[in-house]
């Protein structure tokens, strides 16, 4: 990972990292091409303190060991069937992470509707779409680092948000953390999942222009 991408993720609160990825690229390389999207969606997770994270409680598995590790390490998991793409956050050993949760394609398109044959914005509107849409179907990566192989996210951002919008996370439905404001999405845009069609701004897509 270069110094740039690294320093993203060093040094600051996982909230603000979380809601800073937005308008970021995430790039995926492959043999059949590069396939790409701007991040329309994410949610923070606090480590041990937080009821909805993998390391509440500090828990600790082979399965969640992406968590403890450097910042920009991806976690990759599977929920119900689903790959879900993670990055830790903090410092080795402060298990703290962000999930990608909605993905704006930019390249790669027709790959993308390849992978998963859906209209948009259904093709990457939710966590488990984008990854079978990016064709991330294994956990070959998890415990690397971004940047290191074929996986990447833009250490700066290459859309700007028009407007940020903070709600309760996606699914968790227990515990006391459960209406914190800790995901970030572009207000307005189409790929961000469960959004209401009457709440899409249709010409910009919630980016600044």
């Amino acid at each position: 990972m270069t110094a740039t991408l690294g320093d993203f993720y060093t040094g600051r609160p996982t909230e603000d990292i979380a809601r800073d990825l937005l308008g970021h690229e995430l790039i995926y390389t492959t043999p059949a091409g590069t396939l790409s999207g701007w991040i329309v969606e994410t949610e923070a997770y606090l480590g041990e303190k937080d009821t909805a994270a993998h390391a509440f409680n500090g828990r600790y598995t082979a399965a969640n060991a992406a968590l403890y590790d450097a910042p920009g390490t991806i976690y990759i998991y599977v929920l119900r069937g689903y790959y879900m793409l993670d990055v830790a956050t903090q410092a080795a050993g402060t298990p703290q992470g962000i999930l990608i949760r909605g993905l704006e394609p930019h390249q790669g398109i027709n790959l993308m509707r390849q992978h998963r044959p859906k209209p948009d914005p259904d093709i990457s509107n939710g966590p488990g779409k984008l990854t079978a849409a990016l064709g991330l179907q294994s956990k070959a990566l998890n415990r690397t680092m971004l940047g290191a192989q074929n996986l990447t996210i833009t250490p700066t951002a290459t859309r700007i948000p028009a407007a940020v919008n903070a709600t309760a996370r996606v699914g968790v439905s227990d515990g006391s953390w459960q209406n914190r404001p800790l995901r970030y999405v572009v207000a307005g845009n189409p790929y961000v999942s469960a959004s209401r069609k009457r709440d899409w701004d249709r010409i910009n897509h919630g980016w600044r222009v």
